[in-house]
Protein backbone atom coordinates (compact mmCIF):
# COMPACT_ATOMS: atom_id res chain seq x y z
CA UNK A 1 0.00 0.00 0.00
CA UNK A 2 2.71 2.50 1.15
CA UNK A 3 4.69 1.57 -2.03
CA UNK A 4 1.37 2.20 -4.62
CA UNK A 5 1.12 5.48 -2.74
CA UNK A 6 4.67 6.76 -3.36
CA UNK A 7 4.75 5.40 -7.49
CA UNK A 8 1.28 7.45 -7.48
CA UNK A 9 3.38 10.35 -5.44
CA UNK A 10 6.21 10.50 -7.88
CA UNK A 11 4.29 9.42 -10.95
CA UNK A 12 2.19 13.25 -9.79
CA UNK A 13 5.80 15.37 -9.76
CA UNK A 14 7.35 13.88 -12.57
CA UNK A 15 3.32 14.97 -14.26
CA UNK A 16 4.15 18.86 -12.99
CA UNK A 17 7.56 18.97 -14.09
CA UNK A 18 6.75 18.04 -17.19
CA UNK A 19 3.83 20.56 -17.37
CA UNK A 20 6.02 23.42 -15.78
CA UNK A 21 8.41 22.77 -18.55
CA UNK A 22 6.66 22.81 -21.22
CA UNK A 23 4.81 26.01 -19.96
CA UNK A 24 8.68 27.69 -19.52
CA UNK A 25 9.45 26.43 -22.96
CA UNK A 26 6.54 27.87 -24.64
CA UNK A 27 6.87 31.51 -22.67
CA UNK A 28 10.16 31.71 -24.46
CA UNK A 29 8.86 30.96 -27.79
CA UNK A 30 6.68 33.31 -27.09
CA UNK A 31 9.27 35.85 -26.19
CA UNK A 32 11.89 34.94 -28.89
CA UNK A 33 9.02 35.45 -31.49
CA UNK A 34 9.71 39.37 -31.66
CA UNK A 35 13.54 39.10 -31.39
CA UNK A 36 13.05 36.37 -34.25
CA UNK A 37 11.18 38.96 -36.80
CA UNK A 38 13.64 41.45 -35.45
CA UNK A 39 16.71 39.30 -36.97
CA UNK A 40 14.58 38.77 -40.36
CA UNK A 41 13.53 42.28 -40.56
CA UNK A 42 17.78 43.61 -40.21
CA UNK A 43 18.53 40.69 -42.67
CA UNK A 44 16.30 41.82 -45.09
CA UNK A 45 17.66 45.52 -44.48
CA UNK A 46 21.55 44.02 -45.12
CA UNK A 47 20.26 42.16 -48.22
CA UNK A 48 18.29 45.13 -49.78
CA UNK A 49 21.95 47.15 -49.09
CA UNK A 50 23.37 44.82 -50.60
CA UNK A 51 21.59 44.84 -53.92
CA UNK A 52 21.60 48.55 -54.02
CA UNK A 53 18.30 49.46 -52.55
CA UNK A 54 18.97 51.78 -49.33
CA UNK A 55 15.56 52.82 -48.65
CA UNK A 56 14.59 50.64 -45.89
CA UNK A 57 14.03 51.46 -42.59
CA UNK A 58 13.18 49.98 -39.79
CA UNK A 59 10.28 50.47 -37.00
CA UNK A 60 12.12 51.28 -33.49
CA UNK A 61 9.64 50.39 -30.77
CA UNK A 62 12.37 49.31 -28.20
CA UNK A 63 14.32 51.25 -25.45
CA UNK A 64 17.05 49.05 -24.40
CA UNK A 65 20.19 47.41 -26.39
CA UNK A 66 18.17 46.14 -29.62
CA UNK A 67 16.17 49.40 -30.12
CA UNK A 68 20.08 51.14 -29.84
CA UNK A 69 21.14 48.80 -32.76
CA UNK A 70 17.60 49.49 -34.77
CA UNK A 71 18.47 53.15 -34.52
CA UNK A 72 22.04 52.72 -35.45
CA UNK A 73 20.88 50.18 -38.84
CA UNK A 74 18.29 53.08 -39.69
CA UNK A 75 21.21 55.94 -39.47
CA UNK A 76 23.74 53.89 -41.79
CA UNK A 77 20.90 53.54 -44.41
CA UNK A 78 20.34 57.70 -43.76
CA UNK A 79 24.03 58.09 -44.45
CA UNK A 80 24.08 55.18 -47.91
CA UNK A 81 21.41 57.28 -49.03
CA UNK A 82 22.84 60.85 -48.54
CA UNK A 83 25.81 59.40 -50.03
CA UNK A 84 24.43 57.53 -53.09
CA UNK A 85 22.52 61.13 -53.59
CA UNK A 86 25.55 63.09 -53.45
CA UNK A 87 27.70 60.00 -56.02
CA UNK A 88 24.73 61.12 -58.19
CA UNK A 89 25.10 64.65 -58.54
CA UNK A 90 29.24 64.63 -59.36
CA UNK A 91 28.61 61.35 -61.85
CA UNK A 92 25.97 63.80 -63.19
CA UNK A 93 28.54 67.06 -63.19
CA UNK A 94 31.05 64.33 -64.59
CA UNK A 95 29.36 63.22 -67.76
CA UNK A 96 27.93 66.89 -68.29
CA UNK A 97 31.98 67.70 -68.19
CA UNK A 98 33.20 65.14 -70.38
CA UNK A 99 30.25 64.57 -72.97
CA UNK A 100 31.01 68.28 -73.84
CA UNK A 101 34.53 68.20 -73.61
CA UNK A 102 36.28 68.93 -77.07
CA UNK A 103 38.88 65.77 -76.24
CA UNK A 104 37.36 62.78 -77.64
CA UNK A 105 36.86 60.36 -74.73
CA UNK A 106 36.28 56.31 -75.44
CA UNK A 107 35.94 54.22 -72.93
CA UNK A 108 36.52 50.05 -74.36
CA UNK A 109 36.21 47.33 -71.89
CA UNK A 110 38.74 44.28 -72.37
CA UNK A 111 36.87 42.75 -75.23
CA UNK A 112 37.40 46.06 -77.47
CA UNK A 113 33.66 46.74 -76.91
CA UNK A 114 32.87 50.64 -76.51
CA UNK A 115 30.84 51.09 -73.20
CA UNK A 116 31.34 55.26 -73.14
CA UNK A 117 32.07 57.73 -76.32
CA UNK A 118 31.55 61.70 -75.64
CA UNK A 119 29.91 63.68 -78.38
CA UNK A 120 33.55 64.40 -79.90
CA UNK A 121 34.36 60.84 -80.14
CA UNK A 122 31.07 60.45 -81.80
CA UNK A 123 31.54 63.24 -84.45
CA UNK A 124 34.82 62.12 -84.84
CA UNK A 125 34.50 58.64 -85.54
CA UNK A 126 31.09 57.59 -86.52
CA UNK A 127 29.16 61.01 -87.84
CA UNK A 128 27.40 61.90 -84.65
CA UNK A 129 26.15 57.75 -84.06
CA UNK A 130 26.76 56.35 -80.95
CA UNK A 131 29.25 54.37 -80.60
CA UNK A 132 27.91 51.96 -77.51
CA UNK A 133 28.71 48.58 -77.83
CA UNK A 134 30.67 49.33 -81.26
CA UNK A 135 33.97 47.26 -81.84
CA UNK A 136 36.67 49.80 -81.32
CA UNK A 137 39.04 48.27 -84.02
CA UNK A 138 36.04 48.19 -86.80
CA UNK A 139 35.99 51.72 -86.24
CA UNK A 140 39.58 52.92 -86.26
CA UNK A 141 39.28 50.93 -89.41
CA UNK A 142 37.01 52.99 -91.25
CA UNK A 143 39.21 55.77 -90.25
CA UNK A 144 42.08 57.61 -91.90
CA UNK A 145 45.19 55.01 -91.20
CA UNK A 146 47.13 57.50 -88.95
CA UNK A 147 44.58 56.26 -85.91
CA UNK A 148 44.92 53.63 -86.76
CA UNK A 149 49.09 53.49 -86.76
CA UNK A 150 48.45 55.28 -83.27
CA UNK A 151 46.31 53.03 -81.49
CA UNK A 152 48.69 50.41 -82.42
CA UNK A 153 51.86 52.26 -81.22
CA UNK A 154 51.13 51.82 -77.52
CA UNK A 155 52.15 55.79 -76.66
CA UNK A 156 51.39 58.90 -76.80
CA UNK A 157 51.39 60.22 -80.46
CA UNK A 158 51.33 63.16 -82.49
CA UNK A 159 49.98 63.36 -85.68
CA UNK A 160 48.75 64.44 -88.83
CA UNK A 161 45.67 63.73 -91.21
CA UNK A 162 43.75 66.05 -94.08
CA UNK A 163 40.41 65.61 -93.49
CA UNK A 164 38.10 68.00 -95.78
CA UNK A 165 40.88 69.24 -97.78
CA UNK A 166 42.38 70.56 -95.01
CA UNK A 167 45.10 69.33 -92.67
CA UNK A 168 44.21 68.69 -88.84
CA UNK A 169 47.24 67.60 -86.05
CA UNK A 170 45.43 65.27 -83.88
CA UNK A 171 46.90 64.37 -80.41
CA UNK A 172 46.23 60.36 -79.20
CA UNK A 173 46.74 58.24 -76.16
CA UNK A 174 45.60 56.48 -74.08
CA UNK A 175 45.24 55.05 -70.47
CA UNK A 176 44.61 51.93 -68.37
CA UNK A 177 41.91 51.40 -65.98
CA UNK A 178 39.62 49.34 -63.55
CA UNK A 179 36.36 49.56 -63.75
CA UNK A 180 33.90 47.51 -61.31
CA UNK A 181 37.38 45.59 -61.09
CA UNK A 182 37.81 44.81 -64.40
CA UNK A 183 40.33 46.02 -66.87
CA UNK A 184 39.52 49.03 -69.24
CA UNK A 185 41.16 51.49 -71.33
CA UNK A 186 40.35 54.82 -72.22
CA UNK A 187 41.25 56.94 -75.41
CA UNK A 188 41.57 60.06 -75.48
CA UNK A 189 42.18 62.06 -78.64
CA UNK A 190 42.67 65.62 -78.86
CA UNK A 191 42.44 67.84 -81.62
CA UNK A 192 44.93 71.00 -82.14
CA UNK A 193 44.78 72.65 -85.29
CA UNK A 194 43.13 75.56 -83.68
CA UNK A 195 45.53 75.51 -80.76
CA UNK A 196 48.46 75.07 -83.02
CA UNK A 197 47.15 78.21 -85.17
CA UNK A 198 47.11 80.97 -81.78
CA UNK A 199 49.92 79.05 -81.19
CA UNK A 200 51.67 79.84 -84.70
CA UNK A 201 50.34 83.40 -84.24
CA UNK A 202 52.09 83.76 -81.12
CA UNK A 203 55.55 82.04 -82.58
CA UNK A 204 55.35 84.48 -85.60
CA UNK A 205 55.29 87.44 -83.45
CA UNK A 206 58.16 85.86 -81.29
CA UNK A 207 60.43 85.18 -84.29
CA UNK A 208 59.82 88.95 -85.27
CA UNK A 209 61.06 90.27 -82.08
CA UNK A 210 64.13 87.87 -82.49
CA UNK A 211 64.60 89.06 -85.83
CA UNK A 212 64.40 92.79 -84.47
CA UNK A 213 66.61 92.21 -81.90
CA UNK A 214 69.25 90.14 -83.98
CA UNK A 215 69.40 93.01 -86.57
CA UNK A 216 69.71 95.49 -84.38
CA UNK A 217 72.69 94.24 -82.99
CA UNK A 218 74.09 93.19 -85.80
CA UNK A 219 73.34 96.59 -87.70
CA UNK A 220 74.22 99.18 -85.00
CA UNK A 221 78.18 97.58 -84.39
CA UNK A 222 77.95 97.59 -88.44
CA UNK A 223 76.88 101.20 -88.61
CA UNK A 224 78.85 102.66 -85.69
CA UNK A 225 82.65 100.64 -87.05
CA UNK A 226 81.23 102.21 -90.82
CA UNK A 227 81.14 106.02 -89.05
CA UNK A 228 84.44 105.17 -87.23
CA UNK A 229 86.06 104.09 -90.21
CA UNK A 230 84.76 107.03 -92.69
CA UNK A 231 86.16 109.43 -89.45
CA UNK A 232 89.81 107.36 -89.86
CA UNK A 233 89.87 107.92 -93.95
CA UNK A 234 88.61 111.76 -93.19
CA UNK A 235 91.52 112.39 -91.17
CA UNK A 236 94.01 109.98 -92.89
CA UNK A 237 94.41 107.81 -90.77
CA UNK A 238 93.70 104.76 -92.50
CA UNK A 239 96.43 101.97 -90.13
CA UNK A 240 93.01 101.13 -88.40
CA UNK A 241 90.65 100.99 -90.85
CA UNK A 242 92.13 96.42 -91.51
CA UNK A 243 90.62 95.89 -88.07
CA UNK A 244 87.65 98.35 -88.55
CA UNK A 245 86.60 96.28 -91.75
CA UNK A 246 87.63 93.06 -89.95
CA UNK A 247 85.02 93.74 -87.45
CA UNK A 248 82.54 94.68 -90.09
CA UNK A 249 83.08 91.38 -91.84
CA UNK A 250 82.30 89.31 -88.59
CA UNK A 251 79.38 91.35 -87.55
CA UNK A 252 77.46 90.91 -91.49
CA UNK A 253 78.72 86.62 -91.36
CA UNK A 254 77.02 86.76 -87.73
CA UNK A 255 74.02 87.83 -89.69
CA UNK A 256 74.07 86.06 -92.81
CA UNK A 257 74.45 82.60 -91.00
CA UNK A 258 71.80 83.61 -88.17
CA UNK A 259 69.42 84.34 -91.39
CA UNK A 260 70.25 81.76 -93.61
CA UNK A 261 69.09 78.76 -91.01
CA UNK A 262 65.55 80.52 -91.57
CA UNK A 263 65.81 81.32 -95.16
CA UNK A 264 66.49 77.42 -95.64
CA UNK A 265 63.02 76.76 -93.78
CA UNK A 266 60.90 79.56 -96.19
CA UNK A 267 62.46 79.04 -99.02
CA UNK A 268 62.44 74.74 -99.14
CA UNK A 269 62.55 73.89 -102.99
CA UNK A 270 60.86 71.08 -104.80
CA UNK A 271 62.06 67.80 -103.89
CA UNK A 272 63.62 66.04 -106.44
CA UNK A 273 62.75 62.20 -105.50
CA UNK A 274 66.03 59.48 -107.03
CA UNK A 275 66.84 56.45 -106.14
CA UNK A 276 69.73 55.81 -103.25
CA UNK A 277 70.62 53.16 -101.22
CA UNK A 278 70.39 52.84 -97.40
CA UNK A 279 73.39 51.84 -96.38
CA UNK A 280 75.39 55.04 -98.26
CA UNK A 281 73.22 57.37 -96.50
CA UNK A 282 73.61 55.69 -93.07
CA UNK A 283 77.12 55.49 -93.42
CA UNK A 284 76.57 59.36 -94.70
CA UNK A 285 74.86 60.20 -91.54
CA UNK A 286 77.20 58.30 -89.11
CA UNK A 287 80.27 60.33 -90.58
CA UNK A 288 77.82 63.37 -88.98
CA UNK A 289 75.77 62.34 -86.32
CA UNK A 290 76.88 59.12 -83.72
CA UNK A 291 74.28 56.44 -84.34
CA UNK A 292 73.94 53.01 -84.20
CA UNK A 293 72.04 51.65 -87.26
CA UNK A 294 69.33 48.82 -86.32
CA UNK A 295 69.77 45.86 -88.38
CA UNK A 296 68.93 44.75 -91.10
CA UNK A 297 68.38 47.65 -93.83
CA UNK A 298 66.38 47.00 -96.47
CA UNK A 299 68.17 46.25 -99.85
CA UNK A 300 65.87 48.08 -102.14
CA UNK A 301 67.31 51.02 -103.10
CA UNK A 302 64.91 53.92 -101.40
CA UNK A 303 63.05 56.72 -103.07
CA UNK A 304 63.79 60.27 -101.86
CA UNK A 305 65.03 63.95 -102.23
CA UNK A 306 69.00 62.61 -101.20
CA UNK A 307 69.76 65.59 -100.01
CA UNK A 308 66.58 66.98 -98.03
CA UNK A 309 66.45 63.73 -96.53
CA UNK A 310 69.88 64.08 -95.20
CA UNK A 311 69.55 67.47 -93.67
CA UNK A 312 66.38 66.41 -91.88
CA UNK A 313 67.60 63.25 -90.81
CA UNK A 314 71.02 65.29 -89.67
CA UNK A 315 68.99 67.66 -87.40
CA UNK A 316 66.70 64.93 -85.93
CA UNK A 317 69.80 63.07 -84.63
CA UNK A 318 71.31 66.39 -83.85
CA UNK A 319 68.04 66.91 -81.10
CA UNK A 320 68.57 63.12 -80.11
CA UNK A 321 72.18 63.66 -79.21
CA UNK A 322 71.09 67.03 -77.34
CA UNK A 323 68.36 65.41 -75.56
CA UNK A 324 70.76 64.14 -73.04
CA UNK A 325 70.50 60.54 -72.85
CA UNK A 326 73.56 58.20 -73.69
CA UNK A 327 74.94 58.82 -76.95
CA UNK A 328 74.95 54.71 -77.89
CA UNK A 329 71.42 55.00 -77.10
CA UNK A 330 70.53 57.06 -80.01
CA UNK A 331 69.61 54.72 -82.62
CA UNK A 332 68.02 54.76 -86.25
CA UNK A 333 66.05 52.48 -88.08
CA UNK A 334 64.77 51.85 -91.34
CA UNK A 335 61.50 49.56 -92.59
CA UNK A 336 60.55 49.49 -96.23
CA UNK A 337 57.37 47.66 -97.65
CA UNK A 338 55.06 47.70 -100.43
CA UNK A 339 52.93 50.68 -98.60
CA UNK A 340 55.22 52.56 -97.11
CA UNK A 341 58.72 53.73 -96.52
CA UNK A 342 60.04 54.16 -92.60
CA UNK A 343 62.75 56.05 -90.60
CA UNK A 344 62.57 56.38 -86.83
CA UNK A 345 64.89 57.95 -84.87
CA UNK A 346 65.17 56.94 -81.14
CA UNK A 347 66.53 58.51 -77.97
CA UNK A 348 66.64 57.73 -74.16
CA UNK A 349 66.33 60.78 -73.04
CA UNK A 350 63.52 62.75 -70.88
CA UNK A 351 60.67 62.65 -73.34
CA UNK A 352 58.98 65.03 -73.92
CA UNK A 353 55.67 66.17 -71.47
CA UNK A 354 52.59 66.86 -72.96
CA UNK A 355 52.39 70.36 -73.65
CA UNK A 356 55.69 70.40 -75.35
CA UNK A 357 54.58 67.44 -77.42
CA UNK A 358 52.01 69.45 -78.64
CA UNK A 359 54.45 72.39 -80.04
CA UNK A 360 56.89 70.50 -80.63
CA UNK A 361 56.56 70.69 -84.61
CA UNK A 362 55.74 74.53 -84.69
CA UNK A 363 58.05 76.48 -86.60
CA UNK A 364 60.85 78.74 -83.93
CA UNK A 365 59.39 76.75 -80.89
CA UNK A 366 62.29 75.46 -78.76
CA UNK A 367 62.53 74.81 -75.11
CA UNK A 368 66.58 75.43 -75.65
CA UNK A 369 67.95 78.82 -74.65
CA UNK A 370 70.02 79.11 -78.09
CA UNK A 371 67.70 76.72 -79.82
CA UNK A 372 66.59 78.25 -83.22
CA UNK A 373 63.27 75.75 -82.97
CA UNK A 374 63.87 74.42 -87.06
CA UNK A 375 65.20 71.16 -86.33
CA UNK A 376 61.48 69.63 -85.89
CA UNK A 377 60.17 72.02 -87.84
CA UNK A 378 62.17 71.31 -90.82
CA UNK A 379 62.23 67.96 -91.07
CA UNK A 380 58.58 68.10 -90.93
CA UNK A 381 58.13 70.47 -93.78
CA UNK A 382 60.28 68.15 -95.89
CA UNK A 383 59.06 65.13 -94.78
CA UNK A 384 55.33 66.74 -96.01
CA UNK A 385 56.90 67.94 -99.56
CA UNK A 386 57.64 63.83 -100.04
CA UNK A 387 53.83 63.98 -99.40
CA UNK A 388 54.67 62.13 -96.51
CA UNK A 389 54.09 62.35 -92.61
CA UNK A 390 55.97 62.80 -89.30
CA UNK A 391 55.35 61.38 -85.83
CA UNK A 392 56.55 62.26 -82.15
CA UNK A 393 56.21 59.92 -79.69
CA UNK A 394 57.18 59.39 -76.24
CA UNK A 395 58.55 55.73 -75.74
CA UNK A 396 58.13 53.45 -72.84
CA UNK A 397 60.64 53.35 -70.30
CA UNK A 398 62.05 57.23 -71.06
CA UNK A 399 62.86 58.41 -74.04
CA UNK A 400 61.47 59.92 -77.50
CA UNK A 401 60.79 58.74 -81.45
CA UNK A 402 60.17 60.61 -84.50
CA UNK A 403 59.39 58.80 -87.01
CA UNK A 404 59.25 59.71 -91.09
CA UNK A 405 57.00 57.70 -92.87
CA UNK A 406 57.11 58.62 -96.57
CA UNK A 407 55.51 57.36 -99.93
CA UNK A 408 56.34 54.11 -101.16
CA UNK A 409 59.25 53.67 -103.86
CA UNK A 410 57.33 53.52 -107.26
CA UNK A 411 56.02 50.27 -108.82
CA UNK A 412 57.09 50.28 -112.14
CA UNK A 413 60.81 51.73 -111.09
CA UNK A 414 61.52 49.62 -107.84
Amino acid sequence: MVTRMLGDAFLGGLLVTGAGTLCAVWAARKAAGPLRRLLRAMAGAVASYRDGDFSMSLVVDRRDELGELLQAHNELGRALREQRAHLAQRELLLDTVTQNSPVALVLVDAHQRVVYANIAARHLLNNGQTLLGRDFATLLARAPDPFRVAADAERDTLFSVEMDGTEEMFYFSRRSLLQQGRAHRLYLIKRLTRELSRQEVAIWKKLIRVLSHELNNSLGPIASLAQSGAELVRRGEDVDLGTVFKAIHERADHLHQFLSGYATFAKLPVPRPEYVLWGDLLEELARNQRCRVVAPLPTTPGWFDRAQLEQALINLLRNAHEAGGPADEVEIEVRQSAAEQRIEIRDRGPGMSESVLAQALLPFYSTKRSGTGLGLALAREITEAHGGRLRIANREHRGLSVTLVLPPVPRSNS
